[in-house]
């Protein structure tokens, strides 16, 4: 393969024009004797001129890749050698000329096209010259200087074209129809497409098929399959209904079952035992609710002391600060010292007035929940009022137990009647007898225990009632000791209005007198804890200018049923209100 050449020793007489020659036919100068054409840094590596040939390092001889293990760097152009073969050789082209360009590679490329080939090269030239890059399919000559090369994988083309832009020679000849410079581009070939397209939906069925597998693997279990009616399934659910960790499966079993349409003439008072039995566990889950509620309340209970305790240290750290910042104390610190506290007492006033806002705004929501009742009523009676009424709630709880209860002692009573008419009469017979009337006796021993229950009940109800009278009472006593305590300023000043105003007792005069008393009673109801004269009448001021505060007082005053007079503070403190008490009136008549 390799060719042995002699040293070159004629004397050239003019090296430019040499050198000009040889860049025509691609090839790089080197080893030559006279003045030096190329720089150092195109030669080859590894050459020395003493020898007088150039070893070739054919890239494309098998073991030898042509990609460089190491990267090159950016600003050194790849040097490209001369590459031997049997009948033809190949001369790069000159590196200082750009390379040669390619189209976009379509996908899956396999096949390349290869123009400017000699007039002279075979089919046989071609293939000895690419089958060094790979396995070689097919090859398409053309009668115009071109052909088509197929090879087995698509690597194979990225060798391939490396050999772009080489001039091939054949044999020795300098004859035109031997020489030519080869162009190696991508070529788009049908059977490279549709090779690339089943190995795409390949891929696309593989990765179907895994996202299938991950879904089926994330996929939650089916619910267990429900089973078939049957008495003896029935009386297993009829177990579970009444064990509260079993109690949601089997009602899911339960509904499934009346959904299908199991309830007939003969299931009938099986499913009524069990949608009873299911009922019976409202109670347990009202008991579970209130639990959570008085539990909820309590941490908003906690919740709202810690905040307290909170609000009073920062209390306590602001007093801190603010001793320290007094004449006899903050002369003593120095300059970076009373900078230091000023910007920690400004710290802590900016906390706590950020708690006490909290505080505030959690108090604003419970004033928003207490209904006026709940302002009004004395904390002690509700006390009383909640502790005399936990043993009716308690007594009314016990009841409707016993009625369940004794629904389902008569439905089973029942059951047992129907199965003693269709059986005849043996042993068992006795049995249920003996069953029936001790259910008979159990059911008169729950009615009489029924019986003695409500008239508890109505017994508490009758304290109940006599309770709330008491509270009536001691309300009205309550209101009567307030007004004859308000201070002597206030009894002279109302006893001074009755006495000025020689108010008279009696129903509306007039039309507009009833619109002013639908518009003042309105005006109140909106206004739970009372307004006083000035704001009422700066109020209806807007809608008729002539009034005065004086007729609005006196006709409130006419009307005591309806409007109640209030007075709150002590001193120059003092201030009068007007309530709406209608509701109140109307309810006590």
């Amino acid at each position: 393969m390799d060719c042995i050449q002699s040293h070159i020793t004629v004397p050239v007489a003019d090296p430019g024009a040499w050198a000009t020659a040889m860049n025509n036919l691609g090839i790089v100068p080197m080893g030559l004797t006279g003045q030096q054409l190329v720089s150092d840094s195109i030669c080859i590596q590894g050459f020395d001129p003493n020898l007088g040939i150039i070893t070739p390092i054919n890239p494309m001889m098998a073991g030898i890749s042509l990609v460089q293990s190491h990267p090159v760097a950016a600003e050194l152009p790849v040097i490209k050698e001369i590459i031997h073969c049997k009948n033809c050789t190949l001369f790069p082209q000159n590196p200082n000329l750009p390379p040669p360009s390619t189209r976009e590679r379509p996908p899956g490329c396999k096949t390349v096209f290869v123009g400017g080939l000699p007039e002279n090269a075979t089919e046989e030239i071609v293939k000895e010259v690419f089958d060094q890059c790979g396995e070689i399919v097919a090859i398409r000559k053309s009668k115009k200087n071109f052909c088509h090369i197929r090879f087995i994988e698509e690597f194979m083309v990225d060798k391939a074209l490396y050999l772009s832009g080489y001039r091939m020679r054949i044999g020795s000849s300098t004859d035109k129809k031997d020489s030519g410079r080869i162009h190696v581009d991508f070529a788009q070939a049908r059977d490279d497409l549709y090779e690339w397209e089943c190995k795409q939906r390949l891929l696309a069925r593989e990765e179907r098929h895994r996202r299938k597998i991950q879904e089926d693997w994330l996929r939650p279990p089916s619910p267990p399959p429900i089973m078939h009616f049957s008495e003896h399934e029935a009386a297993l659910l009829a177990e579970k209904l009444k064990d509260d960790n079993k109690f949601s499966d089997a009602t899911a079993v339960l509904f499934t079952w009346i959904d299908r349409g199991e309830v007939n003439r003969r299931t009938a008072n099986h499913f009524y035992s069990m949608i009873q039995s299911a009922n019976s566990h409202v109670r347990r889950l009202m008991n579970e609710k209130a639990q959570h509620e008085e539990e909820m309340e309590l941490a908003k209970e906690h919740f709202k002391n810690s905040l307290l305790a909170i609000l009073t240290q920062f209390e306590q750290i602001t007093a801190v600060f603010t001793a320290a910042t007094r004449q006899k104390a903050w002369d003593h610190f120095s300059k970076a010292q009373r900078k230091n506290i000023d910007i920690w007492r400004k710290q802590s006033e900016e906390l706590r007035n950020a708690h006490s806002e909290d505080i505030m705004g959690i108090r604003r929501e419970e004033e928003m929940e207490m209904s006026d009742e709940d302002l009004e009523e004395n904390p002690c009676k509700k006390m009383r009022m909640e502790d005399t009424g936990r043993p009716t709630c308690a007594l009314r709880e016990e009841n409707d137990s016993l009625r369940w209860q004794l629904d389902a002692y008569r439905n089973e009573v029942e059951l047992l009647k129907k199965e003693q008419g269709k059986m005849y009469r043996t042993e068992e017979d006795h049995t249920q007898e003996q069953q029936l009337h001790f259910l008979q006796q159990t059911m008169q021993n729950m009615q009489q225990q029924l019986l003695r229950l409500q008239e508890e009940l109505k017994g508490k109800e009758l304290e109940l009632e006599q309770a709330k009278d008491e509270q009536h009472y001691l309300e009205g006593e309550v209101l009567s000791l307030r007004e004859k305590g308000v201070n002597g300023t206030a009894a002279l000043y109302h006893h001074r209005e009755k006495n000025n105003d020689a108010v008279i007792w009696g129903p509306l005069r007039s039309e507009k007198e009833a619109l002013l008393l639908g518009i003042i009673s309105t005006f109140l109801h909106v206004h739970p804890f009372g307004a006083n004269i000035e704001y009422l009448w700066s109020y209806i001021q807007r809608l008729d200018t002539k009034i005065s505060a004086g007729e609005l007082e006196r006709l409130m005053v006419r009307l005591p049923n309806m409007f109640q007079q209030e007075f709150s503070g002590v001193g120059a403190t003092l201030e009068k209100r007007w309530k709406f008490c209608g509701f109140e009136t109307l309810k006590s008549v």
